[in-house]
């Protein structure tokens, strides 16, 4: 996001930016998450909803239970080939510009069931995924840093951001959670 310049004159403050960056900002703290979940990961992601992680600091409080409602799709969980024509018509049917968090290593390349036959080897082979976070279930803490990650990218990039990766500090940290 471009820097805003502050100007005090006694008065109060005068915030000055522009149009784009203003609605790339709201757009970001106003994501509406899909209330979809597959496996133990879903048991994380509800409990990043309750007042201990509070979501709703981040502006995405609103699971919203049809796909014409959100904007945002969490996918929490093993994704097994029968399911995935499934998860593509909810990503299809949600609305633009939509955003894709990839929850748990079951999710992002198939986890301990990766060389099983009926199990996706990666939730990016059916839809993009912008924001991958780690983990085996990873903790209600590493969801709200996916969150914020997912937040950073729209204000700071026009369009849809592409996947964002974790750095090695902040991956250690996250599976140290």
């Amino acid at each position: 996001m471009a820097p805003l310049n502050h100007a005090k004159d006694g008065l109060g403050s005068i915030v000055m930016t522009t149009v784009e960056d203003f609605l790339r900002w709201g757009q970001s703290n106003s994501l509406w998450p899909l209330t979809f979940g597959l496996a133990c990961c879903a048991i994380e992601m509800m409990s990043a909803q309750d007042s201990d992680y509070d979501m709703a600091r981040f502006g995405s409080e609103i699971f919203r239970p049809t796909p014409r409602q959100a904007d945002l799709m969490i996918v929490a969980g093993t994704v097994c080939k029968r399911m995935a024509p499934r998860i593509k018509t909810l990503f299809e049917q949600m609305a633009e510009p939509r955003y894709v968090i990839a929850m748990g290593a079951c999710t992002i390349n198939g986890g301990p069931y990766q060389y099983t036959y009926s199990v996706v080897q990666g939730v990016d082979k059916i839809i993009p995924v912008d924001v991958h976070v780690p983990g085996c279930p990873p903790t209600p803490e590493a969801l709200l840093q996916g969150l914020i990650k997912l937040q950073q990218a729209i204000r700071s990039r026009e369009g849809r951001p592409r996947p964002v990766p974790f750095s090695p500090a902040e991956l250690s940290e996250v599976s140290r959670s």
